[in-house]
């Protein structure tokens, strides 16, 4: 089968599976932003199939399926500033430049230098502007930037740091798997006020954050 058909025969599957679950405009920006230009070229024929798929330094991009529930969850709007920990190849931040529009900004933090690379470059071909990718430890959050609207993580923490408390706007959302390596609870957290409330969204499986307040090591998964 031909590449592009492939991709149109899994995207038309993936936002059917969609349908009523996931906010339109989350599916419009998934289907504007191309999914391939994201992973590595030995993985492009598989860029629309529904599971994590390996990218540089032993870490993954997160399936589709989880990539739109977690900005389902994130309640992102146009002109918010959102803090992400854990670019990656730079999907999520895409994405997410895509919802929160010309008017908003995305930090996104990575640890690994490669990664870093990476993220820049896709970003760049995709003609994302509004994404800053900066190399730092992103457990300690990026306090240069803060406040934020938004703060998203999107690998496995062992709890929520101080900072990213410190650093997250009145009526913002933090959004965490938090656990051990071995499986996590995805959290979000609102801050109403001057108190913060937690909901847990169910079981998730990511790589382990690295850094300061993070599991301190990189592991394979």
């Amino acid at each position: 089968m031909d590449i592009k058909k492939r991709y149109e025969k899994q995207k038309k599957w993936l936002v059917k599976r969609w349908e009523g679950k996931i906010d339109k405009k989350i599916i419009k920006a998934f289907l504007k932003i191309p999914r391939e230009d994201f992973v590595l070229e030995e993985w492009k024929s598989q860029a629309y199939d529904d599971t994590p798929l390996p990218i540089l330094a032993d870490q993954t991009i997160s399936q589709p399926t989880t990539v739109m529930q977690m900005l389902q969850h994130l309640e992102l709007k146009k002109g918010m500033k959102v803090l992400e920990i854990g670019a990656g190849s730079g999907y999520n931040a895409a994405l997410i430049s895509e919802l929160v529009g010309k008017e908003g900004k995305v930090i996104t933090v990575e640890i690994l230098p490669e990664l870093v690379k990476f993220a820049k470059d896709n970003l760049k071909k995709a003609g994302i502007k509004n994404v800053r990718v900066v190399k730092a430890d992103g457990s300690r959050g990026y306090a240069k930037e803060k406040p934020y609207d938004r703060i998203v993580c999107t690998a496995a923490s062992p709890k929520i740091p101080e900072a990213w408390k410190k650093q997250l706007k009145k009526d913002g959302i933090i959004l965490a798997p938090v656990g051990d390596e071995y499986g996590q609870t995805m959290l979000k957290v609102k801050r109403i006020g001057d108190v913060l409330e937690f909901e847990e969204l169910g079981d998730y499986l990511f790589v382990p954050l690295l850094g300061k307040h993070g599991f301190n090591k990189r592991t394979k998964g």
